[in-house]
């Protein structure tokens, strides 16, 4: 692998970053320890923003990933995270998750460096 080519961040990147980060704290959630789950989380976010015009959740497999943007009950926040505070993907933690940080913002930078 050339290490000179460089990963394409998706062009929604910068709002589902934002998202996170505003969703964490007016939640009282927090972001994984490990950052760079965050950091793939929010790209794939991204990603489907991009490709399917919603965030539908990154870390499930859908037979039909239009068919699960409209039906919306996975697009991030998912109907789980919205009732019961539950993130599969890991992305918003509660406080007493034994994988939780104590963060809720991150640089864009450092996530960056986790996708390259």
């Amino acid at each position: 692998m050339n290490d000179s080519i460089c990963h394409e961040i998706p062009h929604s990147f910068d709002a589902m970053h934002k998202f996170s980060e505003v969703y964490a704290e007016r939640t009282g959630t927090f972001f994984c320890v490990d950052t760079s789950v965050t950091a793939v989380v929010i790209e794939g976010l991204a990603k489907h923003k991009d490709v399917y015009g919603a965030p539908l959740c990154p870390c499930r497999h859908y037979d039909d990933k239009v068919q699960e943007v409209a039906n919306t009950y996975w697009n991030c926040p998912c109907v789980p995270m919205r009732e019961r505070r539950e993130c599969h993907c890991m992305l918003f933690l509660s406080k007493d998750n034994d994988f939780a940080s104590d963060k809720q913002v991150l640089s864009k930078e450092l996530l960056v460096n986790f996708l390259r």
